[in-house]
């Protein structure tokens, strides 16, 4: 049965697969192999596998190798694209921290500048109130002379009057006296009335060489005045949106600043102009409307030297993780990754409250500022300061380094208010809004 399959399945491939003999010779003997119709379709199909599975193996491995190389390429294009996007972003971290700085030196200059302007209002403050004192004094000698004056006048016709009405006796020596009294009265009063007119020409031009330098002095202190407005303008007002930004109230900060300087006076009493017990003149009321944004500014820079508007990280730095949820948990700060020994600078004045080991964040250093504020620098190669130790903005307390839970060389920055957590981009993007 089985045979007849087989020659039946040969005779209908014979037409495509027709009977070969393959013959062998030999110096003694010829044999021959019979390649029927079955084997030859078993041989054909064999080849056929063997071929296509080659080219098809050989198409995988060349399609495999050349997506690894546009894989390669690919990645070397996407780092090389990511290493341009790092040097574009430190290149433009650089010029915002060149322009933080060159903004921090104009805003330096222009307290210089309203410190000069200031002093040169208060001279002219002081030169007005002399003028006027000196007007004031003219006036006086000069109702004092007129009066002095009309009382000669009086007596010398009290004198005549008398010389008229014969009261004065007749006799020749009391005659010669009375005449000779007279004379010299009459002298006296002509010398004193010319003396009395020459001071009054001088004092009425005293007085109008005071009246014109008076005038000049108004409008040198107007423009004083207008200058001072718009540098009071232009500095207040970024400084009152820096702390709004940073969610601190302006007024409330000002009075917590006061409140720490009660008692002790110096730069942080409020200066104010003296009437002298009168009511406030328009240039005087404008002083001290001047002098009281003036006293802002200076508690304003108290202010910002003890909240944490200034970067941790001064050298080049890439931020590589924000605060927020991170990883199915809560990321309390922001991360600054740098060279291993990179400075780190504190970013506001306060005090070292920890400096030492600390579980996850490894050598991690606190300090505690003013209004409640606290800032954390964690994952340090070393700590530089020591509990207690008083520090200022920008000193050098620690250098950065991959110490505790850290998967690489970084600064882990935190911002606490009250003991809460905040993200510490707001302070700083507020403090670069202005400095």
């Amino acid at each position: 049965m089985r045979r007849k399959l087989i020659d039946r399945l040969n005779h209908a491939l014979e037409r495509a697969f027709p009977e070969k003999r393959l013959f062998l010779r030999s110096e003694t003997d010829t044999r021959f192999i019979r390649l029927t119709p079955s084997t030859q379709l078993i041989a054909w199909s064999g080849s056929t596998l063997v071929v296509g599975w080659s080219i098809i193996a050989t198409s995988i491995v060349l399609m495999d190798s050349i997506g690894a190389g546009n894989f390669r390429a690919q990645a070397e294009r996407d780092q090389q694209l990511y290493a341009e996007r790092l040097n574009a972003l430190s290149a433009e971290r650089d010029m915002r921290a060149a322009e933080a700085a060159a903004a921090q030196t104009r805003f330096d200059e222009a307290l210089d500048q309203v410190s000069r302007m200031q002093s040169e209002f208060l001279r002219s403050e002081e030169l007005r109130k002399e003028l006027e004192t000196g007007i004031e004094i003219i006036q006086a000698t000069l109702r004092k002379t007129a009066r002095e004056r009309n009382d000669a006048r009086d007596e010398v016709q009290t004198l005549m009057a008398s010389v008229e009405s014969g009261i004065v006796p007749q006799s020749d020596a009391d005659a010669t006296g009375t005449v000779d009294l007279l004379s010299a009265a009459l002298a006296s009063t002509a010398a004193e009335r010319d003396m009395i007119a020459a001071d009054a020409e001088f004092a009425i031009e005293r007085a109008a060489e005071l009246e014109l330098e008076l005038e000049l002095q108004h409008e040198k202190n107007d423009h004083i005045f207008r200058q001072l407005e718009e540098a009071m303008l232009v500095s207040v007002e970024p400084l009152d949106e820096m702390f709004k930004a940073a969610g601190m109230d302006p007024d409330n900060l000002i009075a917590q600043v006061r409140r720490g300087y009660s008692g002790r006076g110096g730069p942080l009493t409020p200066v104010q102009f003296s009437t002298r017990g009168g009511t406030n003149d328009p240039e005087a009321q404008r002083a001290n409307d001047i002098l009281g944004k003036m006293d802002r500014i200076n508690l304003y820079r108290i202010a910002a030297d003890r909240a944490p508007f200034d970067v941790p990280v001064k050298a080049a730095y890439r931020f590589t993780s924000g605060f927020g949820p991170r990883w199915g948990r809560m990321h309390n700060g922001a991360d600054f990754a740098g060279p291993h020994g990179t400075p780190i600078h504190t970013t506001a004045d306060g005090v070292v409250t920890h400096a030492g080991w600390l579980s996850g964040y490894g050598r991690l250093i606190k300090i505690q500022h003013e209004f409640g504020i606290e800032t954390r620098y964690a994952h340090l190669s070393q700590i530089r300061v020591k509990v207690g130790q008083r520090v200022s903005r920008g000193d050098h307390i620690g250098d950065m380094g991959n110490s505790g839970r850290s998967t690489g060389t970084h600064l882990h920055y935190e911002v606490r208010v009250g003991g809460r957590p905040v993200n510490p981009m707001i302070y700083i993007r507020a403090g670069r809004d202005v400095f």
